[in-house]
């Protein structure tokens, strides 16, 4: 950021500031002038602008900033270099934040005047005879009283209007002029209204008129907009049509702005696009706060301020005198007074109160002035976080890594509180790594954490700096003194509730007292007990509460084993044990087979579950247990009183109920949504829910057979999956999706598909669930957002061979009819990955195969999860269209670079931006990591290739010398070297680790279009627009072959891994494999139809592969000219590579598995939702449209590049070369 400072000399001159060391600063709001009044960048560059009218604005600005004891302040005509794209799309994004942060806002009213109006001649002499008869009376009195009256009215400045204006008409004058100044008419002052805290208004002489809060009727008036908002109420408490409404009757210059300068109002971030009318950019605003919203609603099923009161409703409500000794704790006091101390870790046993504590602590945080921006996190973190400030939300991947939005510099003093570190049940070391780094990432974020005393736990949080821990053993006395006022309050409630007698109620406080051992768990749970007691038993009934919590749970399960319900409710205990969450009442009498007599009695089902309260309590009629430590006592220490018949029968009981549940209740169109087009986010359940009681087995029933290990090899079972997806597949896809699990279910046939093919003699059971899998991983797309579409799309474009099409043919809709017919088997398109809201520019996978990044022209890069198609995370920052990623060697870091001149390093595993380096003068067009992982290099249009420490981010070299720009990099396999081709027809070699120039390689007559090391790093290829490849002795920098008879040009080289041999491939469709020791042409490939554009060896260097503009790959003997495969991709592919096994084989559209043709292919079409009569295509290209409602979604593949459209046919050509018909009767 810019800011400009106006010296007491009269000096102006302009400093630049990074994000994280801002002064306070002044802001300029105001009207622009006709085109060259105002001072521009350039202007103050050179020196000049001072005689242009606008001038006159930057003095007031900087003398006001000065009075208001400010060094700085900021103009957007001269803080903001608009002759660079870049700059000024990150400044209209910005401009809503940097109001937002400045310590004050002047407006200047150029058309607003506080000269006097003057008086009229019979105003003037009434006018003389009141100023004299207050003047005899001011005299009268200062007879009386002394000059001390004079003084103080003179102060008061009761004489101070002049004799020859008339304030009423100079009052009324002023509110009409402020009223109709052009500043309330301009779209982008809106937000500089709204944004800052303090707007204060002046005439064109730099006369304060007042500030938006003691003019908030004048501007209520002009404006609409309430004084609430004018007084900083967050904006996200209004809706969005109100906000919207605010900017109606403004205008601007260009009619696209009046969108933008609603993005920071209305919390969203977008880069201007350059001839965009008003509609298109106010439905691109308004379609990122919808996905923002549902987002954020998305982001977390319940909210935590919810989940806080209910879990202190639940433990008998907060009870002040239970906490309140934390807030005088030295350790606790030391954590919130002192900048540099970050994490409080409060630790102590099951039991101790620490949840309840840190409830306490929220209170009294929430209590502080000013208030700071407090996020109780029990689940949620981010749901506050996006609720509190939804412009965060673009940090934000569905991962919940939230790395970006801790350090954005428009977050306020934050407190994160994080309970039950302990009971994370995955990735806790990741989680507990995650808190040390970040918790001293930002001074503007304080932690705190509560969990058991693990080691491992302290282990991690070791690592943060200025760590505090609280320990509740070591403050056993303040504990035991919360704990005896827990005590007196419930047992004098109790007390109340049961009648006792003082006997009985001293004899509950005695052995409470004497037992509790400092554990308000154990108090709790006693009490619970003796709440269902009868008072007459309460004496003998405490002699059989011991002390010690595994000693109560051993007591309470024993009571439970003799009572005449011990059947049905261990089989309960041991049912909520095992599930994988939560469920309802009426989930659980569906999965607990002891209770399949009482599926029409819940009542009797929530009595069972009170017999059980010492371990299980119900929530908004959801079965919970009391506390983590109950459900551990019963896995680890009463496993065998529990699970009488195993753990693994429990699941398979689990796993049948589920399965018999789903036959009974699934059925198409469950929900009654009628429209094949109907969005998931308009599905509403119906009441009563038809899935109500199927929603748990609906999602985890093939995790449970999973768990059956020993058991899964039954034939009963296996029948029982292949009549399950033989009868009810198709249903259970649509109830996924109306569950929200179509992810869930991808990543369970998955798991199901690994598991079929190690048990025998299942050969029915592999072919269903091969295709079951290839059929949910290919449509996802389409059913997940469109229930119905798994009888529609997804049916329809499935092969004709497809088992799943041939078992539910019935249900494809009547009248579509797809020409041709689908081809028989699936294709080599696996999966379609979708999110980018523009063109894809570049995609590669990791080198542990396990993430495929991809970058867009929508200024973003997405990391996806190979295996399961997830958006593991959206990275966001760069100002234009990233067109290059690629993948450290080890796997932990992606290099993106853009057309803004930037490279940025971002963490794969957290989607952080590790650092963004600049200092190009155009864009960078290539990025590679050395194979050590340490070095970056990348090449731009300005002709340089830099090369940078790829752990600092630091510029290690700039290495300049050609005069063309630079087409390739490419790093020497022992990362000692790098080379670079050229525009310029030359080849440079450098060293990696001094930046130096070792050999320029001269000999093509036309520009380089690319390079290649040998994999032993002695041997360089290059070919060139000349029709030539030539091999370079790398350490001599001399010429060895030139490699002639290519005639059509060079588009792609590769060397074997054994380096013997090179492959070029040729702009005539065909291959040449070349010794590199002789020079000599070993081989010719033919069979392509059209330019071959990369070519690649396998690492045992016996096989090539080609890929052609004739939307093939080849597969062949190297060493043979025999074509092995050809496989229809559908497109032209540009990068090959083949994995080590030489079965699979990377392409940026995917991993092509040789023997079965698998692909994973993410390719984008953005969606749009228009309007149309009869039958249409979408302008997004992805939808049939009849009769004005979408009828047929359509996978990527078959998305037409061209169409023509009759009443009841549609007729499409794909850019494959494919042309189809659907006809709709």
């Amino acid at each position: 950021m810019r800011l400009l400072q106006y010296s007491e000399s009269g000096e102006l001159s302009i400093h630049s500031f990074d994000d994280g060391d801002i002064p306070p600063y002044a802001i300029l709001s105001h009207t622009w002038g006709a085109d060259g009044d105002e001072v521009t960048f350039a202007d103050l560059q050179t020196g000049g602008g001072k005689a242009k009218p606008g001038y006159k604005k930057i003095i007031f600005c900087g003398g006001q900033s000065r009075r208001d004891s400010l060094q700085y302040f900021w103009i957007d005509t001269c803080c903001i270099d608009k002759a660079n794209k870049a700059e000024l799309a990150f400044s209209i994004r910005s401009m809503f934040r940097w109001y937002r942060d400045a310590t004050r806002c002047y407006v200047y009213l150029s058309d607003v005047s506080d000269q006097p109006l003057p008086v009229t001649s019979d105003d003037q002499d009434l006018r003389w005879l009141l100023w004299f008869w207050m003047f005899s009376i001011l005299y009268s009195m200062s007879r009386w009283y002394g000059s001390t009256m004079q003084r103080y009215f003179y102060s008061r400045n009761v004489l101070c209007t002049s004799v020859g204006s008339d304030p009423v008409r100079n009052k009324q004058k002023a509110e009409l002029a402020l009223k109709n100044s052009r500043w309330f008419t301009r779209g982008w002052t809106l937000q500089e209204l709204l944004a800052p805290s303090i707007v204060e208004f002046f005439s064109k002489e730099g006369t304060k008129l007042g500030d938006k809060l003691s003019l908030a009727k004048e501007v209520y008036e002009v404006t609409g907009i309430s004084s609430p908002a004018l007084q900083g109420e967050p904006l996200s408490n209004f809706s969005v049509h109100e906000r919207v409404t605010w900017i109606e009757h403004r205008t601007t210059t260009i009619p696209a702005d009046r969108a933008y300068s609603l993005m920071g109002i209305l919390g969203v971030s977008l880069s201007p696009i350059d001839g965009e009318n008003l509609a298109e950019a106010m439905k691109r605003v308004l379609y990122e706060v919808d996905k923002q919203n549902k987002f954020i609603q998305d982001l977390c099923p319940s909210n935590p301020r919810d989940d806080k009161k209910r879990i202190e409703e639940t433990k008998g409500g907060l009870l002040a005198g239970a906490y309140r000794w934390v807030l005088d704790n030295n350790t606790f006091q030391q954590w919130q007074q002192d900048p540099e101390s970050r994490l409080l870790w409060v630790k102590g046993d099951p039991g101790k109160g620490k949840t309840m504590l840190l409830c306490g602590i929220i209170d009294e945080l929430q209590n502080l002035t000013p208030k700071p921006t407090l996020f109780p996190v029990l689940r949620g973190l981010l749901y506050m976080l996006m609720h509190q400030q939804p412009s965060l939300a673009s940090h934000v991947a569905l991962t919940k890594i939230f790395t970006d939005v801790l350090q954005d510099t428009s977050l306020g003093m934050t407190y994160l509180i994080i309970d039950a570190l302990d009971e994370c049940a995955t990735d806790l070391l990741k989680l507990l790594s995650f808190i040390a780094k970040q918790s001293s990432a930002s001074s503007r974020v304080k932690w705190i954490v509560s969990s058991r005393n693990w080691p491992d736990i302290e282990q991690e949080l070791e690592r943060a700096e200025h760590e505090m821990r609280l320990s509740l053993e070591l403050n056993a006395e303040s504990v035991a003194a919360a704990v005896d006022v827990f005590i007196r309050q419930k047992v004098c409630r109790l007390a109340q509730e049961k009648r006792y007698t003082p006997e009985v109620q001293d004899a509950v406080l005695q052995h409470l007292t004497s037992n509790a051992n400092d554990t308000f768990l154990w108090v709790a749970l006693v009490c619970q007990d003796l709440k269902a007691t009868p008072k007459w038993d309460v004496q003998e009934k405490l002699a059989q509460f011991p002390p010690g919590l595994d000693s109560l749970y051993r007591q309470m399960l024993d009571q439970i084993r003799k009572s005449s319900s011990a059947r049905r409710c261990l089989r309960v205990l041991a049912v909520a044990a095992v599930l994988y969450r939560p469920v309802t009442v009426s989930e659980l009498v569906i999965l607990t087979k002891q209770l399949a007599d009482l599926v029409n009695d819940l009542e009797s089902v929530r009595e069972i579950i009170g017999l059980c309260r010492s371990f299980l309590t119900l929530r908004d009629d959801t079965v919970y247990f009391v506390h983590q430590s109950a459900k551990d006592f019963l896995i680890t220490k009463a496993l065998n009183d529990v699970f009488l018949d195993g753990i693994e029968c429990v699941h398979q009981d689990i796993f049948a109920k589920s399965l018999v549940i789903l036959h009974k209740t699934l059925r198409r169109d469950i929900y009654n949504l009628q429209a094949p087009g109907y969005a998931i986010e308009d599905a509403k359940p119906l009441l009563p829910d038809p899935l109500a009681a199927s929603r748990y087995p609906c999602v985890y029933w093939i995790d449970h057979f999973c768990d059956l290990k020993s058991s899964a090899t039954n034939q009963e079972i296996t029948r029982a999956i292949d009549a399950f997806l033989e009868q009810k597949y198709l249903y259970w896809l649509e109830a996924l999706s109306l569950c929200r699990s179509m992810a869930k279910g991808v990543v369970s046939m998955t798991r199901l598909w690994d598991l079929v093919q190690g048990l025998g003699d299942t050969d029915v059971l592999n072919k269903i669930v091969y295709d079951a899998r290839r059929f949910i991983m290919y449509h996802k797309e389409a059913i997940e957002n469109y229930p119905l579409q798994a009888y529609a799309s997804a049916l329809l474009f499935s092969p004709a061979n497809s088992i799943v099409r041939r078992l539910f043919q019935h249900e494809e809709p009547r009248g579509v009819t797809i020409k041709p017919a689908m081809s028989n088997g699936w294709s080599a398109c696996l999966q379609t990955l979708e999110g980018h809201s523009s063109g894809i520019t570049s995609v590669t996978f990791s080198h542990d195969s396990t993430r495929l990044a991809s970058a867009s022209e929508d200024s973003t890069v997405k990391i996806w999860d190979a295996s399961s198609g997830m958006c593991v995370h959206t990275l966001q920052g760069h100002d234009d269209a990233v067109v290059s990623v690629a993948f450290s060697h080890d796997s932990t870091r992606l290099a993106s670079a853009s057309e803004d001149r930037t490279v940025k390093i971002w963490n794969v595993s957290s989607g952080m931006c590790v650092h963004t380096l600049e200092g190009y003068s155009d864009s960078v067009r290539s990025v590679a990591f050395s194979h050590d992982s340490t070095r970056l290099a990348s090449a731009s249009g300005d002709s340089t290739v830099k090369i940078w420490d790829a752990s600092s981010g630091t510029c290690r070299h700039i290495l300049e010398g050609h005069s063309g720009w630079v087409t390739s990099v490419a790093f020497s396999h022992d990362s000692t070297r790098l080379a670079s081709a050229s525009a310029d027809s030359t080849v440079k070699i450098w060293e990696a680790s001094s930046g130096m120039c070792v050999h320029t390689l001269k000999g093509h007559s036309y520009g380089v279009s690319s390079v290649a090391f040998s994999h032993n790093s002695t041997w360089l290829a290059s070919s060139s627009w000349d029709d030539t490849v030539k091999i370079w002795d790398v350490g001599s920098g001399t010429c060895v072959h030139t490699l002639e008879g290519h005639g059509h040009g060079v588009s792609s080289v590769a060397f074997s891994h054994d380096s013997t041999r090179l492959a070029s491939a040729l702009n005539n469709s065909t291959i040449k494999i070349w010794n590199v020791s002789s020079g000599a042409c070993v081989n010719t490939l033919e069979g392509h139809s059209d330019i071959v554009r990369s070519v690649a060896f396998s690492h045992d260097s016996t096989q090539l592969a080609s890929a052609s503009d004739d939307s093939t790959v080849k597969i062949w003997d190297a060493s043979s000219e025999m074509c092995l495969h050809t496989l229809d991709v559908g497109i032209s592919l540009l990068h090959l590579s083949f994995d080590f096994t030489g079965t699979l084989l990377y392409t940026e559209i995917g991993t092509i598995s040789i023997s079965s043709s698998q692909v994973t292919n993410p390719i984008n079409v953005a969606a749009s939702k228009l309007q149309y009569q009869g039958t249409s295509i979408n302008s997004g290209g992805n939808w049939v449209i009849y009769a004005g409602s979408n009828m047929l979604w359509i996978p990527s593949e078959y998305r037409p590049s061209s169409s023509a459209v009759s009443e009841t046919q549609l007729g499409m050509g794909v850019g494959s070369g494919r042309v189809w018909l659907c006809q709709l009767v």
